[in-house]
């Protein structure tokens, strides 16, 4: 009772600040009384926490907060927070209901785009999938690979030799690959080129089979870039494309190419195009309603998202 009510009641008063109904406990005894459908929607939601729970998993007010929302929108949090992603140095989960979608999207497509704001996800659990399937030696190699644009500067001018040069731009899906394997594992991996990580430009004129690749950063690709990229895909590989279209870094002159490609690969077999909202933050909380308030100054009296360029 502990665990699901949290210490001094804490997780118990964000349920009951969630809903219009009375709670009350009593031993190991929960009664909730109100309206019929109100009462049942919180009864199930602690049928679900006590799932969680009897699995091993550990409630906070973030995951307690995520769940509430999925009740009130008629889905299961066992459904979503149970889904295993990888299994390792660290157990990788979605935590949302978008995050299992996205999940399962990349499962059951060849090529896959990200697409939405910052903290939901997307690059974390490109990384981490990709992990998976070179675990289960579905794929014989992972690239990661991003676009060199936000300091607008030729890499050829910064200090350093190539590896330095480009770690800036990559350095978040380092970091993500050492959260998810042994520093020693990535060192290793890296030398034998089962894992390379590469700028974009890099890619060009190659042929990437029984590899998992992932293009971070996506709305910063030219039309041009997107479509050289696309055309690496050999045979027994998988792609995830990732960007977000509000943080666009190219010049004004240039359209990027993740806004082009959803309109002319919308309609092909085997690409998806999963669109992450501001519910699918799972970082700091203050996270979202930062994204919310741009949102509402950029676009006063538009309803989130309409899913053009909004720069």
């Amino acid at each position: 009772m502990v665990d699901l009510l949290g210490q001094r009641d804490e997780l118990l008063r964000v349920i009951e600040s969630a809903f219009d109904a009375r709670i009350h406990v009593r031993g190991n005894e929960i009664t909730v009384s109100g309206e019929p459908a109100v009462a049942e929607q919180v009864a199930r939601l602690f049928e679900e926490l006590v799932t969680l729970l009897e699995q091993g998993h550990q409630l906070d007010r973030d995951n307690l907060a995520r769940s509430i929302d999925m009740m009130k929108a008629d889905q299961l949090p066992t459904q979503v927070l149970t889904t295993e992603v990888l299994r390792g140095r660290k157990t990788v989960r979605p935590k949302t209901t978008g995050q299992k979608q996205y999940v399962d999207a990349v499962r059951d497509n060849v090529v896959t785009f990200a697409i939405g704001p910052a903290g939901t996800g997307k690059s974390y659990l490109a990384v981490a999938l990709a992990v998976q399937a070179l675990q289960a030696k579905e794929v014989n190699r992972i690239i990661l690979t991003r676009p060199a644009v936000e300091a607008g500067e030729a890499l050829g001018f910064l200090p350093g030799d190539l590896r330095e040069k480009i770690l800036p731009y990559l350095r978040p899906l380092y970091d993500a690959l050492h959260d998810m394997l042994d520093a020693e594992d990535v060192s290793r991996l890296t030398e034998k080129g089962v894992i390379e990580i590469a700028p974009l430009a890099y890619m060009r004129g190659r042929t990437l089979s029984r590899a998992f690749i992932v293009l971070d950063e996506a709305q910063n690709t030219t039309p041009e870039q997107m479509m050289m990229f696309l055309t690496r895909l050999g045979e027994e590989s998988r792609m995830v494309i990732t960007g977000d279209i509000t943080q666009i870094d190219l010049p004004r002159s240039k359209q990027s190419g993740l806004l082009e490609v959803r309109h002319i690969l919308a309609d092909i077999n085997g690409i998806d195009f999963h669109t992450f909202s501001g519910a699918d933050v799972v970082r700091h909380p203050l996270v979202a309603k930062i994204i919310s308030a741009y949102d509402a100054y950029r676009n006063p009296g538009v309803v989130k998202d309409s899913g053009e360029d909004k720069r």
